[in-house]
């Protein structure tokens, strides 16, 4: 699934790397526990999270995630913002509950981690 088709079904805004929306995802892993986060490893993987703070986008950076998905309308910062553009890493808001943003996805064919 590219992210952009992501964005779409999950009622996204994508905040930062609009230009990495033509990637393809094949996986979802969900998490507010980046520690757990950590433990994934998987190509092609979208990280859904409600933490919306710094550690999430360097855990993504850390871990090699494509985008992030902040659900719950938690807002990102420009902080986040801008180490995100620094390592291409597509943000995405979404007003969908982590619950929500995970079956919709999932039914659409996105494979969990595991």
């Amino acid at each position: 699934m590219k992210l952009k088709e992501l964005a779409d079904l999950i009622e996204g805004s994508v905040v930062c790397c609009p230009d990495g929306l033509e990637q393809d995802v094949e996986y979802a892993f969900a998490s507010d526990l980046m520690s757990d986060v950590l433990t994934v490893s998987k190509d092609r993987l979208v990280l859904i999270t409600g933490l919306a703070n710094m550690q999430a986008v360097r855990t993504a950076e850390m871990a090699d995630i494509l985008a992030v998905v902040f659900v719950r309308g938690k807002t990102i910062s420009q902080d986040m913002i801008r180490l995100a553009e620094e390592n291409g890493i597509v943000l995405i808001e979404s007003p969908y509950t982590m619950f929500r943003a995970s079956g919709v996805l999932y039914g659409k064919g996105l494979k969990p981690v595991y």
